[in-house]
């Protein structure tokens, strides 16, 4: 009786917690199946200490392969579900950690306070980088956009506009985009219209002092200013 009561007592403790506001929301909140026990194997990963578990070891508990977690959980990334962030462990060493948290304020805030504006929402902002792009964005390129909104607390609508300025240029990649973004912050630009305007200051001072040829047809040159000019 003893030892049916130690083994009780065992299985309780490696009980995780499942909100039931997950099991009755996920659908209205975009999630399928596959994407919910991918995140209940995640809170148990993270529950047991490992908060960075890799997709082939999640694949190890699920009937999904390696590649197929690793999709879903940029996907989770992009939905603004599941963050990365980072972490000090003793002597100072920087680690990467998956977080919830952006999970349960979902479920959890008021209904009322859950619409975005689809142009300016950080879940939109992957989505457009992947169609400019024309792929996946990378591990790398997702954390990259996510130290952008989390570490530098850049408004998605100054990133989206960014992305558009470096299409515009034909200079489609993340280190002309970074080089934008840190262009704008030095210059205390925050908003769209800030940076607008300072572009067209730059180019109406480019006109003062170009050739003397024959005039070019006026064009919008309010994201078309060349933000490595100057730069190594």
């Amino acid at each position: 009786m003893h030892k049916q009561s130690f083994s009780i007592q065992q299985l309780l403790l490696k009980q995780i917690q499942i909100p039931n506001e997950l099991l009755t929301s996920y659908v209205s909140l975009g999630l399928n199946e596959k994407e919910v026990m991918l995140l209940l194997q995640l809170q148990r990963f993270i529950q047991e200490g490992i908060d960075f578990p890799t997709p082939d070891q999640l694949s190890a508990y699920v009937t999904m392969k390696e590649q197929e977690c690793a999709l879903l959980l940029r996907g989770l990334v992009q939905k603004g579900m599941l963050t990365i962030v980072q972490q000090e462990e003793q002597g100072g060493k920087l680690t990467e950690a998956y977080c919830l948290n952006a999970l349960w304020d979902k479920l959890f805030q008021p209904e009322e306070n859950t619409q975005q504006n689809p142009e300016t929402s950080e879940g939109t902002i992957f989505i457009l980088f992947e169609q400019e792009f024309g792929r996946p964005l990378s591990p790398f390129e997702i954390e990259t956009i996510n130290a952008w909104l989390d570490q530098d607390c850049i408004a998605p609508a100054l990133i989206k506009a960014a992305l558009r300025e470096s299409v515009l240029m034909g200079k489609l990649n993340f280190k002309y985009i970074d080089r934008i973004l840190r262009e704008w912050k030095k210059k205390g630009i925050h908003t769209v219209e800030q940076a607008r305007i300072s572009s067209k200051q730059f180019h109406a001072r480019q006109n003062t002092s170009g050739s003397s040829g024959p005039p070019e047809k006026p064009r919008d040159t309010s994201f078309y200013y060349n933000w490595l000019e100057g730069e190594d």
